[in-house]
């Protein structure tokens, strides 16, 4: 039986740009029927093999990135009390916890919380503060729940994963791979979808 055709919504918690898609996806999928598949991988290990160092170093860019996640926070109705604490030094773990999250029904609400606690309350995600808040909104003990995740099979889960992303050419985070065509960032979001349903992108005035 062939596989369903889905999105790939490849994420980090590393990403400050993924926010607005872990918000949006969810609703996303229920009001255009796009099935997505959540992809969490290790974006600044492919960062670092392409000797790309982001945003370190660079206040101007730095500047406008906290501007333009203001902006795009307001559009989407999301809060947003820029700056927040970036890079983010417990990525690895908040991403082990997503994958344990998704393959048991409760890692998109994780996810969501948090992205809400990293931007309104300053934490990290991947941080035993953010973890403990964020897994008890869910429901979850964050003390089982961490040390499951830190077994070697959710270690392994998270290679594969940022392997084949690697193998795709998925270079950032978020990106979203409609067949073999990717999409990145979380502004390509709809146009990702567009791509899915019609195999093109249409013009402004056509797509209502």
């Amino acid at each position: 039986m062939a596989s369903e055709r889905r999105i790939d919504f490849w994420f980090s918690v590393a990403s400050t740009y993924t926010y607005f898609a872990v918000m949006r996806v969810p609703e996303i999928e229920h009001s255009t029927q796009v099935p997505f598949r959540w992809r969490p991988f290790d974006v600044g290990r492919i960062l670092r093999e392409m000797d790309n160092r982001f945003l370190r170093g660079k206040p101007e860019k730095y500047a406008y990135m906290w501007r333009d996640i203001s902006r795009r926070a307001e559009m989407y109705g999301l809060p947003a009390k820029v700056p927040v604490p970036h890079p983010i030094k417990a990525s690895d773990t908040g991403n082990r916890v997503a994958l344990l999250g998704l393959e048991e029904g409760w890692g998109i609400a994780y996810l969501q919380a948090t992205y809400r606690l990293w931007f309104t309350e300053g934490l990290e995600p991947g941080s035993e503060l953010n973890l403990s808040t964020s897994l008890r909104e869910c429901g979850q003990d964050p003390e089982h729940v961490v040390a499951r995740a830190e077994a070697e099979e959710f270690g392994r889960a998270l290679q594969e994963n940022t392997d084949q992303a690697r193998s795709l050419g998925v270079f950032g985070a978020p990106t979203f791979a409609v067949d073999q065509d990717l999409f990145w960032g979380s502004d390509r979001l709809d146009d990702a979808v567009m791509w899915f349903k019609h195999g093109r992108l249409l013009a402004p005035e056509r797509r209502i």
